[in-house]
């Protein structure tokens, strides 16, 4: 594992290419018209972000053998993916902040939300082939499969909300395609980028599946138990929504008496409301859903730390060791 000398030259390593992604990002999209367009794709690109995506591509490159400069296009490129399926998203669910900020179908409307979504990705298109002088069949197969398996994951939450039963298993299977097929595709281009081994392109995969899933076990957690002002949105909103998440359905399965009439509630009701929040978040720690949500994202970890111990790079190990506990520790 990463000692601290270590961890502290991974984290400068994490902000400095962060900082170019988004400086990148910040000067594609300069002076383009007409500004109707333009300026709410500047607008969504400049919410920042931990930029996870884009800096999986340059790390996966690196880690087999290639350098960043050959993947910096193609990273801009996941990031306008991943910014595309947010304000989809936010339009889907008419949630009204975005990491502390109006979305973008409030600030402007719901047309030009998705007007500015699709330009994106067409943009985003246009990025990743610059990096695709090899392997380009392979990268842009990847790509357009993230697109695919995205929206057939919204489309799998958005299934949930009209459905009454929904399986733990069912919401696996939703994560998998909503969060973490995105961050599996960003190792696997980066690695394609970087001449990776078939081998080494299947190990930097399953790093990001298994990232993702904890990632997305995360999220679920601070969504109820994070700081609103760190996590960029409120606190308890899942539960509002009336969101079918891993906590909501494990409450569900475990839950007896009065507590089971109310979470069966929550369904028909199609949410909660915001007074009621503390009331459920109490439940989840008494039911003990809060600890097998940690536990989930103790394995998946451990998972994706297992998947890349065979890289010959062992920089890059050390590197995505750090980064695996960097994000489970994350308070946002």
């Amino acid at each position: 594992m990463a000692g601290k000398s270590d961890s502290q030259l991974f984290q400068n390593k994490y902000d400095r290419e962060r900082k170019k992604i988004d400086e990148k990002l910040s000067r594609l999209l300069k002076n383009h018209k007409p500004k109707s367009l333009y300026e709410p794709c500047e607008y969504i690109i400049s919410n920042g972000g931990k930029r996870l995506r884009p800096l999986l591509v340059l790390f996966s490159a690196e880690a087999v053998g290639g350098k960043f400069s050959q993947a910096y296009n193609a990273a801009v490129g996941v990031e306008l993916l991943h910014n595309f399926t947010l304000v989809h998203d936010d339009i889907m669910d008419n949630s009204d902040l975005r990491r502390g900020r109006i979305t973008l179908h409030k600030k402007y409307n719901v047309n030009t939300a998705i007007l500015a979504g699709d330009n994106l990705i067409g943009i985003a298109y246009n990025s990743l082939l610059k990096d695709s002088k090899t392997n380009c069949v392979q990268i842009v197969s990847s790509f357009t499969n993230a697109i695919i398996e995205v929206c057939e994951g919204q489309s799998y939450d958005t299934d949930f909300e009209l459905k009454k039963s929904v399986t733990v298993e069912d919401y696996l299977l939703m994560i998998n395609k909503k969060t973490a097929v995105l961050l599996e595709r960003c190792c696997e281009i980066g690695g394609l980028i970087g001449g990776g081994s078939k081998n080494d392109v299947i190990a930097l995969k399953k790093y990001g599946h298994n990232i993702g899933m904890a990632f997305q076990f995360q999220d679920d957690l601070l969504d109820i138990m994070g700081n609103q002002e760190k996590f960029g949105k409120p606190i308890g909103a899942d539960l509002v929504e009336g969101k079918k998440t891993f906590l909501f359905l494990r409450a569900l399965e475990k839950a007896k008496g009065k507590d089971k009439s109310n979470l069966t509630a929550v369904i028909k009701n199609k949410g909660v409301e915001k007074d009621q929040i503390d009331y459920f978040r109490k439940m989840y720690i008494k039911l003990g859903v809060l600890e097998e949500a940690k536990d989930e994202i103790d394995r998946y970890t451990k998972l994706a730390l297992k998947s890349i111990s065979s890289l010959e790079n062992k920089s890059s190990v050390k590197l995505f060791e750090w980064l695996a506990n960097y994000l489970i520790k994350r308070s946002y």
